[in-house]
């Protein structure tokens, strides 16, 4: 019987992961599913965009552009401008001409009824990831971000991850991070028949308080993780103090969690203490990072490439016990 991987995932590091995850799967007789966060899913223009999905699809699929690190390859602008030449708003996010094509298809799909799974697995027809994605929950979890009001009052408004993000680039002091609709969400078809049959699980090098939190806080799914068979291993998103990319440093910042990989690893915990993990890898300049309760392995963490997130991987299947070459 095949090896079954199953990992966590979100945005481009978490995309970027699993290319090496594919690599190394390729060589053996490994299937590997992607459980992907919504907590970025947004409706604009009333079109259903679900960002991490598509960076995922696109990414293994070959259409990522990657010079920018997001959206299609080649893409042009023209509904943008058009959109801009009538003052619809929101301006703040771009929707490239090819990649309306895809939330176009999924938004038709979602309202005749299908769930986000099966879009999903429509969309990744013609992409052929190589890996079967699916979102944490086929149900609406978005993530809020908490921050001071504008009124100069001293309260504080909710606004959607993506406005905090992509149109202020982060700089609001985010209070803290809510997940709207997860109490009431169950984990998508299939995702707990994945965790239960895995023989390992990842978490990817994705921002842990955006990208792994809301996955994890569907209902079902950190109880199976933390109740499975599968040994847990993740991997640090944080290098020498700094995150790789994005903004995890204000994320963590306010949960006041130290921007470490050893705060990182504590964030999450150890499964003997009721967290998740089991082994995490750190990158060679964090190799004094302790964990209680954890084993840390020191690897080079850089995904320069597919060879070098390969060997990423390997050292991660090595430390679950899974995988010795």
């Amino acid at each position: 019987m095949a090896m079954r991987i199953v990992v966590l995932a979100g945005g481009i590091g978490g995309a970027r992961f699993l290319l090496g995850v594919r690599a190394w799967a390729r060589g053996h007789d490994v299937a590997v599913t992607a459980v992907i966060n919504v907590g970025d899913d947004v409706t604009l223009h009333g079109l259903r965009i679900c960002p991490d999905l598509d960076s995922v699809m696109y990414t293994l699929g070959g259409g990522a552009d990657s010079e920018r690190g997001w959206g299609r390859a080649g893409e042009t602008w023209t509904i943008k401008e058009e959109l801009a030449a009538y003052g619809a708003e929101p301006s703040w996010f771009g929707l490239g001409d090819r990649d309306v094509a895809t939330h176009l298809v999924r938004t038709r799909m979602l309202d005749a009824g299908y769930p986000l799974s099966a879009v999903t697995e429509a969309l990744c027809a013609r992409w052929q990831p190589g890996v079967r994605l699916l979102p944490a929950s086929d149900d609406r979890v978005e993530t809020h971000v908490v921050v001071p009001s504008s009124d100069g009052a001293g309260g504080e408004a909710a606004i959607h991850f993506q406005e905090w993000w992509v149109r202020h680039r982060g700089a609001l002091a985010a209070k803290r991070f809510v997940f709207v609709g997860a109490e009431s969400a169950k984990p998508a078809a299939g995702v707990l028949d994945a965790l239960a049959d895995a023989d390992v699980i990842l978490v990817a090098p994705s921002n842990p308080v955006v990208s792994i939190a809301p996955i994890l806080a569907v209902p079902g799914i950190r109880e199976a993780v933390v109740a499975g068979r599968a040994p847990v291993v993740g991997v640090s998103p944080i290098i020498g103090g700094a995150p790789v990319r994005g903004m995890a440093d204000r994320c963590l910042a306010a949960l006041d969690v130290e921007c470490s990989a050893a705060g990182v690893g504590a964030l999450y915990g150890s499964r003997a203490g009721g967290g998740l993990l089991d082994g995490w890898l750190v990158d060679t300049s964090d190799a004094a990072a302790i964990v209680p309760g954890v084993v840390v392995r020191p690897v080079p963490l850089w995904m320069k490439d597919e060879m070098a997130t390969e060997a990423m991987v390997r050292e991660a299947l090595t430390l679950a016990g899974v995988a010795d070459d």
